[in-house]
């Protein structure tokens, strides 16, 4: 019975998520990579040769992947994988904080949306409009976070 099932297993056609846990993946199998942002991410990442403009269009589709894949496929468009993350509040500060290339603009009014991010970007982004992200996060918790850190700066700058 295990002979069985060890020659069934070796003869069975494999999943692109069993390939590409095995290293299995190859060009001709970028279709399926295509079914599933994370997987044409991956795919554009490791593959050598992969068509980085479909896998970018298939890795759109999720902001977490729009923006894994701006930050880390060479040759991805920074300008399209924006415009999928930024269907994320998160995924659009991330995207401000960390791509090359990103519209501060852009990234600022999706993250607006969710005060813990507004915060955030206020609080990290390099040329962020502080005003409008305060805007969005008085009255929460996240105003006194802002009042505590400002205090904090002004301590540090008598220094």
């Amino acid at each position: 019975m295990l002979e069985a099932l060890i020659r069934d297993a070796k003869t069975a056609p494999k999943s692109f998520g069993y390939k590409l846990k095995n290293n299995l993946v190859t060009l001709e199998d970028q279709e399926e990579a295509l079914t599933s942002p994370k997987w044409a991410y991956q795919f554009a990442k490791y593959i050598p040769g992969a068509n980085i403009e479909d896998c970018q269009e298939a890795a759109i589709k999720d902001s977490v992947w729009a923006y894994n894949f701006a930050r880390d496929v060479t040759g991805a468009n920074i300008e399209v994988c924006q415009c999928g993350a930024i269907k994320d509040p998160r995924w659009a500060y991330k995207f401000a904080k960390n791509v090359k290339g990103a519209d501060i603009e852009v990234c600022q009014e999706a993250t607006i949306k969710d005060p813990r991010w507004a915060y955030n970007f206020a609080r990290d982004i390099t040329g962020a409009n502080i005003v409008i992200c305060q805007e969005e996060f008085h009255g929460t918790e996240y105003e006194n976070l802002w009042k505590l850190l400002e205090k904090e700066k002004s301590i540090q700058k008598k220094c």
